[in-house]
């Protein structure tokens, strides 16, 4: 189920947080049993036989973390040994099911290629959101380890896995950060307040997602599609189609993000920021501080931390920094351009702390620059926009393609150059490159949506009637955005739907 689709908006939204709430003012952990239903139901919608595995999952995960946890109250040398070997096997298990459903595919081609054989496991399916759940419930079973556990109800467990508003695509929460919302009575009961400003956060995310992300998608869509024949791409399209990818996935993840936010907010639930406008980092390390902050924060706690951090040495602290971004490269779907494009990240991680160095003492001085502060920004973006080109690209041949295009100057600036490729998409260069411009201006120059929400939120916690305003007018736009996605050919999947 989608969003921005009607039996979303109309149906499965309204009924769910009526039930929600009219059940919650008598019997909270009856709302929050329904809650967990209704998220069931919300996941099973695309394919009822993928809801089996996570439940099997959800049901794994929670026995192991309540053993990981009883033993670990214990604080025995023994009991130890015992929650650590449990904690083992639960990720494990977790990642043998991630692999399986993720991996077998693309090892089992890539091993045939090598060996020439002709093994065969079938085209798996990938279920949606399992790389979040899978994350999610990894995180459970090793804070279960370090903190131990105070949540001992399966229904606020599996609320807190299957959560709708961020199962499938992040995002990637704690059990500390869910849980306490969960046991707090004021959760079940209908905050105006909040019910606004979660349906203009709402609102904000489906303009996002419906009118920038999908509007920009056409010109991204054509320049990739037609890299398998790269000889008929000039160096004005590479570009728009590569500045038109670089924004349609900022607007459409950092959309659902800010969808999920709102949806959440309704629930009287507060889910963490995932982005704060990561393309005006000045470097790339503060640009994974401010792109999808959830999962850049899992993969320093539970991979890079462990391995060694910055501990062991500068020449470590590199080889940590590559092997982290590699393995997120990978997380994000089986294929050498999420590879390549997590190694490439990492060579940027690693350039950036080498550049640092070298300047020591001096750095300071340079970051007060504002010339200095222009060009850093301009680079940094520049490396984020040459990385999304893989991460875009079906094949390592097809990224090279639209690279090559983008450094083949020829004639391109000229007025009169032709555009084959939109040209025959029915598409207008000049309208692209508008589209590029306007989306920057916004990522560039506006506030993010955490502050316009949390603007929001306050006015609505002071003022009655401001909220009563906020409600109507959201729910006009959401109204209306919803009935145009529906009036659409097809309706589009949100990005990271596919990771």
């Amino acid at each position: 189920m989608l969003f921005p689709t009607g039996v979303f908006t109309f149906l499965f939204l309204p009924v769910v947080l009526a039930v929600f709430f009219a059940w919650g003012r008598w019997r909270p952990q009856g709302a929050a049993t329904w809650l967990f239903l209704a998220s069931l139901f919300f996941y099973g919608y695309w394919n009822p036989a993928f809801t089996l595995l996570l439940v099997a999952s959800i049901i794994v995960n929670f026995q192991l973390g309540l053993f990981i946890g009883r033993h670990r109250a214990q604080a025995e040398g023994s009991a130890n040994w015992v929650a650590k070997r449990a904690l083992i096997l639960g990720v494990a298990i977790n990642l043998l099911v991630l692999g399986y459903f993720k991996y077998a595919n693309f090892f089992v081609d890539n091993l045939n290629l090598i060996l020439g054989t002709r093994a065969d496991v079938g085209r798996i399916l990938l279920p949606v959101g399992i790389s979040f759940y899978t994350f999610t419930q990894i995180a459970f079973l090793a804070d279960a380890y370090s903190k131990g556990i105070s949540e001992y109800r399966f229904a606020h467990y599996g609320l807190f896995v299957t959560y709708f508003p961020h199962l499938v695509a992040g995002p990637v929460l704690h059990h500390a950060q869910m849980m306490p919302q969960f046991a707090r009575a004021s959760t079940y009961r209908l905050n105006s307040a909040n019910l606004a400003a979660g349906l203009a956060i709402f609102a904000i995310g489906l303009v996002k997602k419906v009118v920038f992300a999908d509007g920009v998608a056409p010109y991204a869509d054509a320049v990739f599609s037609a890299a398998a024949h790269p000889a008929s791409l000039t160096f004005n399209e590479s570009w728009i189609g590569a500045l038109a990818y670089t924004f349609q996935l900022y607007f459409d993840f950092s959309g659902y993000s800010d969808m999920a936010i709102g949806l959440s907010l309704l629930f009287n639930v507060r889910l963490p920021f995932n982005f704060n406008s990561p393309y005006k980092a000045l470097n790339i390390v503060e640009f994974w501080r401010r792109w999808h902050i959830t999962l850049s924060n899992f993969l320093r706690d539970y991979l890079y931390v462990p391995l060694g951090g910055t501990r062991r040495g500068r020449t470590r602290r590199y080889l940590n920094l590559m092997l982290t971004m590699v393995l997120g490269g990978l997380w994000h779907g089986a294929s050498w351009t999420f590879i390549f494009w997590g190694t490439l990240h990492g060579a940027y991680l690693i350039a950036n702390h080498a550049v640092r160095a070298l300047m020591g003492v001096h750095a300071p001085m340079f970051d007060r620059s504002s010339a200095w502060k222009a060009c850093s920004l301009a680079s940094t973006f520049l490396c984020v926009v040459i990385a999304w080109v893989f991460f875009r690209a079906h094949s390592l041949h097809e990224a090279a393609a639209v690279l090559e295009a983008m450094t083949t100057f020829g004639h391109a600036l000229a007025p009169t150059a032709m555009h084959p490729t939109l040209w025959n998409a029915g598409l207008d260069p000049v309208t692209g490159a508008g589209w590029c411009i306007a989306l920057a201006a916004l990522a560039f120059c506006f506030p993010n949506s955490n502050m316009i929400g949390g603007r929001i939120l306050n006015l609505c916690d002071r003022a009655g009637l401001i909220r009563f305003a906020v409600i109507g007018t959201s729910v006009v736009i959401i109204a209306l955005l919803v009935v145009l996605n529906e009036a659409r050919d097809t309706v589009s999947a949100f990005i990271y739907f596919n990771f």
